[in-house]
């Protein structure tokens, strides 16, 4: 009850003209580094690291705090307008973003991830000042076998929910795993499959691999479509988008329901809380859920909603989360609380179990800032914004998409500062590429890919503590849970069908 009242005395620093105008400065341009693809916040963040030397301490961790979640939502906005998510953590939303977008609904789509972005974020970071101390405890409990059973039950269900292409997306899934075991040995101090080239000991980084799965993948696809896209534009110029457009209508915000936002909100902060799990991974467990207690799961992915407002949930949740294990323990949830981790070593702050008690009026700005970027700065942008976003598809397709290339080119050598990763951007690419051409879900190869690593160093540290035992799966409680979570997922998603009723109305068996 003190820490909450902490936080809310903390408000008063934002009326500090110089501390806000860093906070709003910073979650601006966090969403634009976040809605170019090749850009992420991670980015943002790492070069405006040095800048944070000349501020004191608690000014530069709320700049930070507004950049984080402001990375969470920005990566909506080209997610939903061009397909070509800005952030890993917006590619579920992509999924129902984008039609929407395609069927003139741009804006409206926008303001569902708004809202669910506000929503998601205010939890997280409420749940974050109640239950940081107890979530904690409860994170310990999770050791490496269940942290295995965790991630696999990640890809088993991402799989499964891809209804109708099940074979397709476990075996792109399967490329994903493979790309993730080359260079160094998760165990030992070898290299494999990296064919002669040295540049692939460290392994291939994560930022080409996303930008070759979206951004260079989707500048391929549109440049085979159909030549009617200067109609599109010339019709999209015209449109008027007016900025209450943005607003969701009540009746939509009721369909979608309080419980689909509130339940998605907390498994993104749970899985916050889980050390390396980020943003991908709430959105994902969010989007599946709602997918399978939905009574038209048909519906996703051609523009339902509720799959927007799941997704943004879960991701922005996600902040509060993650910031759990970085603040009590020191361990960073994700890279972003890996840099905040160190504006605080920096500055002398060591974070541990003591950090939330002894220097309570250090953290307390903190969360106040994550709160106000939630629900003040979110729709604001979103409100101010968002007719500028909008009108991004009006841009001639050759200058926008040449455009695309070139940041997600800068972006990739940006992020590794190796002309070799620009050349995995392209192959991976062309890669994906081919897989879309083909119906293959690119997400599940990605998913794969980001997971796979740990997956593997799990697995293999299980079996070596259980001198190979592969029952130390189910003799573990914490691993035993996440089997019989992955066992009702497979239940309900993939073996349990809709039966009909006389009358023709769908009911499940």
């Amino acid at each position: 009850m003190e820490f909450t009242i902490l936080v809310a005395n903390s408000f008063t620093m934002l009326l500090d003209p110089l501390v806000l105008t860093y906070v709003v400065a910073g979650f601006f341009i966090g969403t634009i580094f976040s809605a170019i693809p090749g850009l992420t916040a991670t980015l943002a963040l790492a070069l405006l690291l040095p800048l944070t030397y000349s501020l004191d301490v608690t000014t530069a961790l709320m700049a930070c705090a507004s950049i984080y979640m402001a990375g969470m939502c920005g990566g909506s906005i080209t997610a939903t307008t061009i397909n070509i998510p800005g952030a890993p953590s917006s590619m579920m939303t992509a999924l129902d973003g984008y039609p929407l977008q395609q069927q003139g609904k741009g804006a409206l789509a926008l303001g569902h991830a708004a809202l669910g972005s506000m929503v998601g974020g205010a939890l997280g970071t409420i749940l974050l000042i109640a239950i940081a101390p107890v979530i904690a405890q409860a994170s310990l409990l999770v050791q490496t076998t269940g942290k295995f059973s965790l991630l696999a039950f990640a890809i088993i269900v991402i799989v499964i929910a891809q209804r109708g292409k099940m074979i397709k997306a476990a075996m792109a899934a399967c490329v994903g795993l493979m790309l993730a075991t080359i260079g160094l040995d998760a165990m030992e101090p070898i290299t494999r499959f990296t064919f002669g080239f040295a540049d692939l000991t460290a392994g291939i980084d994560l930022m080409p691999v996303i930008i070759g799965t979206f951004a260079i993948s989707e500048i391929l696809i549109q440049a085979g479509a159909s030549k009617d896209t200067r109609q599109t534009r010339e019709a999209m110029s015209k449109v008027k988008i007016r900025r209450r457009d943005f607003i969701p209508p009540l009746s939509s915000i009721r369909e979608i329901g309080i419980v689909c936002y509130v339940k998605s909100s907390l498994i993104g902060y749970f899985v916050g809380t889980l050390p390396g799990a980020g943003g991908s991974m709430g959105s994902f467990l969010a989007y599946v859920e709602t997918v399978r207690t939905s009574p038209n799961p048909e519906s996703f992915g051609k523009g339902n909603p509720k799959g927007i407002a799941a997704s943004e949930s879960a991701n922005n949740a996600v902040c509060g989360g993650a910031l759990v294990p970085m603040l009590t323990f020191g361990i960073p949830g994700d890279p972003i609380t890996a840099i905040m981790l160190g504006v605080l070593v920096i500055n002398g702050i060591q974070p541990g179990p003591q950090l939330m008690s002894g220097q309570a009026d250090l953290i307390a700005p903190v969360l106040a800032s994550l709160l106000f970027s939630a629900v003040i700065l979110i729709p604001l942008t979103m409100f101010l914004l968002g007719p500028y976003f909008i009108k991004i598809v009006s841009i001639r397709k050759d200058v926008l998409y040449s455009a695309i290339a070139l940041l997600a080119v800068v972006g990739s050598y940006v992020a590794t500062y190796s002309a070799f990763q620009m050349m995995v951007a392209l192959v991976m690419g062309i890669l994906a590429y081919y897989l879309r051409k083909h119906d293959f879900p690119v997400i599940t190869m990605l998913l794969g890919f980001i997971l796979g690593p740990n997956l593997e160093e799990f697995l293999r540290r299980s079996l070596a503590l259980s001198n190979g035992n592969p029952m130390t799966f189910f003799t573990s409680l914490d691993s035993l849970f996440f089997v019989v979570l992955t066992l009702v997922f497979v239940y309900f998603l993939a073996i349990k069908k809709p039966l009909k009723k006389p009358g023709g109305a769908a009911q499940t068996a």
